[in-house]
Order: C-alpha cells, then sequence, then structure tokens
C-alpha cells in the first residue's frame, strides 16, 4: 500500500497532551488523499453489516477496483456470504495453531478470495476466554506482520460491531487508522442508538485531532418509515443507499447468494453504493443527545414521554421504613 503505517505512541502522546485544552472546531473536511481508503463499517449486531459488506466489495470488485475485505467481528461471519457459507480460518486461530506448531503465518493461510475480492477474518476467543477488543488488536498486530502497509489496495473495508465500546473496536477512530466511517442501520430504535454513539466517538475524537470523519449512513431492510433518513439529517450525513425490506433480498442473503453483481437485479443498487462509497468525503457528524434521538419517533413508540419520578429514602426501605424524629431546629415565627 501507498500509506505510511500510524505511529501509535506519537498519536497517543497527542491525545494526552490535548486532552487537557479546548479543542479547535475548525477541523478539516474533504476527500480522503491517500491512494488507498481504509473504511470502518459499524453497526449494531445483526443489522446486516455482512450482508451490505459482501456485495459492496463484490460490486466495487466488478466496477474494477482492488478491493479487501476484512471482518473484525469476533462471530467471524463477514465473509461467510462472500464464500457462499463457508468458514473462513481466522487469523487469531490460525496463529495459535501455527505457534503451537512452530511454524509462521503465511497470506494464504488466511486469506481467500472471490470474484475479484481478498477477504479475511480476524476473528476472537471464544465466550467467556478472552477480550474481543484484545483480540482485534492481536490481529491487527499479525496483520502487519504479514505486510499489511506493503499491500496494493484501492479499498480496505474494516467490519466493525458498533454496539461494543471496549477498545479494540474502536481502534480505526481512536488511532486513526481509517479515513472514513460507514454506519449500517434501519428504521429502528436501537440501531440508530448505536449509529448516534460511534457519531459521537467520531466527533470526540476530530475535537481531539483525529481525522476520521462520518461517510455516510446505509439504511438496510428500509421499510420507507423514514427514521434513519431523518437520522442521517439530523446528524448532518448523506444516506449512501436505501436496501429495501424485501424478501428476495431475504432469501438471497439466508442462501448465501450475491446480488452485488451486474448480473442481480439488485446490481445497479450495489453499484451505486459503490460509487457513493468511493467519492463521499469524511465528514464530522452532529451527534444527538437521548432526546434528540427519540424525538425522531412516535412518543407513543418509545414511551418518549414519560417523566422521570425520583425515588425517596422511604422507597427504598419499604416494609422497614419508619418515621424518625426531625433534627431540625426549628424557630418561631416573629
Amino acid at each position: 500500500m501507498t500509506f505510511d503505517a500510524p505511529n501509535l505512541k506519537d498519536f497517543d502522546a497527542r491525545l494526552r497532551e490535548e486532552a487537557g485544552t479546548e479543542p479547535s472546531l475548525e477541523v478539516p473536511e474533504g476527500e480522503p488523499t491517500k491512494k488507498t481508503q481504509i473504511i470502518a463499517i459499524y453497526g449494531k449486531g445483526g443489522i446486516g453489516k455482512s450482508f451490505t459488506l459482501a456485495n459492496l466489495s463484490h460490486m466495487m470488485a466488478e466496477q474494477g477496483k482492488r478491493v479487501l475485505l476484512i471482518g473484525c467481528d469476533p462471530k467471524s461471519d463477514t465473509t461467510s456470504l462472500l464464500f457462499g457459507g463457508k468458514a473462513c480460518p481466522t487469523i487469531i486461530e490460525t496463529s495459535t495453531q501455527k505457534k503451537l506448531a512452530g511454524e509462521e503465518v503465511q497470506i494464504g493461510d488466511v486469506c481467500f478470495k472471490r470474484g475479484g475480492v481478498f477477504a479475511m477474518e480476524l476473528g476472537g476467543p471464544e465466550v467467556g476466554r478472552g477480550c474481543g477488543g484484545r483480540g482485534i488488536i492481536h490481529g491487527f498486530e499479525m496483520l502487519e506482520k504479514l505486510g499489511f502497509h506493503d499491500w496494493d489496495f484501492d479499498y480496505v473495508l474494516l467490519d466493525f460491531l458498533g454496539d461494543v465500546v471496549c477498545g479494540g473496536f474502536g481502534l480505526p477512530i481512536a488511532r486513526d487508522m481509517a479515513q472514513k466511517v460507514i454506519l449500517v442501520a434501519s428504521n429502528d430504535l436501537q440501531s440508530l442508538y448505536v449509529a448516534n454513539n460511534v457519531c459521537s466517538a467520531v466527533d470526540y475524537f476530530r475535537k481531539m485531532g483525529g481525522n476520521v470523519g462520518i461517510a455516510g449512513l446505509v439504511v438496510n431492510k428500509d421499510d420507507d418509515s423514514g427514521e434513519a433518513q431523518a437520522f442521517a439529517k439530523a446528524v448532518d450525513i448523506p444516506v449512501l443507499a436505501s436496501i429495501p425490506q424485501h424478501d428476495d433480498l431475504r432469501k438471497k442473503s439466508a442462501n448465501y447468494t450475491i446480488v452485488g453483481t451486474a448480473e442481480s437485479e439488485w446490481g445497479a443498487l450495489f453499484g451505486e453504493l459503490g460509487d457513493n462509497v468511493s467519492s463521499a468525503p469524511p465528514l464530522r457528524p452532529q451527534p444527538l443527545d437521548q432526546d434528540g434521538l427519540l424525538g425522531l419517533f412516535d412518543s407513543k413508540d418509545t414511551g418518549a414521554d414519560f417523566v422521570l419520578e425520583p425515588a425517596t429514602d422511604a422507597d427504598m426501605r419499604g416494609s422497614r421504613s419508619e418515621a424518625k424524629p426531625s433534627l431540625e431546629v426549628v424557630y418561631d415565627e416573629v
């Protein structure tokens, strides 16, 4: 690749230095200038990131771009649609096995290709056996050993969970490892809550001197109710594509069938998404507060009209509650 590896120590030092100062609000925005665009895709678990990414990467490859897709989800399912449901050996698991055998990991052990797309999975620990975020960090360390910064790709797409907040999952934003972020959400409160959290993270690190921006929102399973589009307008980012809630797409996804191809009736949609992803500049979003997010929905659907009722000491004590004489001194009025 033609970009320089980030100096993480220097960036950490810069963050500490600027943490105690009032940040400038004048942050430059514009087209990415590096040849390789590294794009991190965030969204709530189960919202359809893997479906979107597999088809997007396949279409971008058809458009003549060199694309590397890296799954950074511990479920290791980012590449499953691309590879017809077959599990891709993960970098973390392969690294462990090779280390026990006294061997080194090779590219062919962890990177596979289809339709011009190169793809791999970082993987993660089993439940209760380690930190997923630390697994992400270890995976990127292994990528560097394999020569990541010398690879020649037009686009590197990173698939991250947006509803996990520990350090490893925030690397692309916190460490300037990506130029821009794409959000995937639907017309539901929980997925937009996650999208708004990612906007908050991007805004925070822009204040701290970072350069990562939001390229836009992909609305998946769009039922035309409009909440996701309203969210994008409120935080001041574009909608890159609206993928409809359609039974054919659901069946194709369940059967591990690629629709991000010119041969598919959905090809034009993913072709437009590929063009938009390529050209979208990294913007600084305007994240919403909780009331602003709830305001995108009808209050009868969210309970947004609820008024907080403070608890009392008597409430907390329950049946043990008893009146105690006050020690307050009360003076007679003159």
